[in-house]
């Protein structure tokens, strides 16, 4: 049910150790800004680049398109163009994007209870 084919979710130096799957999932969301965009695109749904933007104000346009690429290129997110004039791009989570909110869900979890004041 994946938008990309298992062997590119293995990293080829693991050697199907059975921490891959870790590797996987680390190669996806690993990056700072990454889980952010797929954790607001579940939260609100498909959005274009400058809403996707000022909802992560922290992140600058480069880093974000560069994030939004890479999010692309791993079958997580998919770009559309909404309309030609003025062009409009839209982004969206795939199947395979929707498929991490248990992981997002329990990074924010884990977050909360390792770094809650007190």
């Amino acid at each position: 049910m994946s938008d990309a084919p298992s062997e590119d979710c293995l990293a080829g130096w693991c050697a199907d150790d059975d921490w891959c799957a870790i590797t996987c999932t680390a190669d996806v969301v690993g990056r700072k800004w990454h889980p952010v965009v797929v954790a607001r695109l579940l939260d609100d749904g498909p959005m274009g680049f400058a809403t996707l933007a000022e909802s992560i104000a922290e992140v600058s346009n480069t880093v974000l398109s560069d994030s939004l690429e890479d999010l692309e290129d791993s079958g997580v997110v998919d770009r559309r163009i909404v309309s030609e004039r003025p062009l409009r791009v839209e982004y969206a989570l795939t199947p395979r994007g929707e498929s991490l909110e248990p992981v997002i869900d329990a990074m924010a979890a884990w977050g909360r209870s390792e770094h809650a004041p007190g």
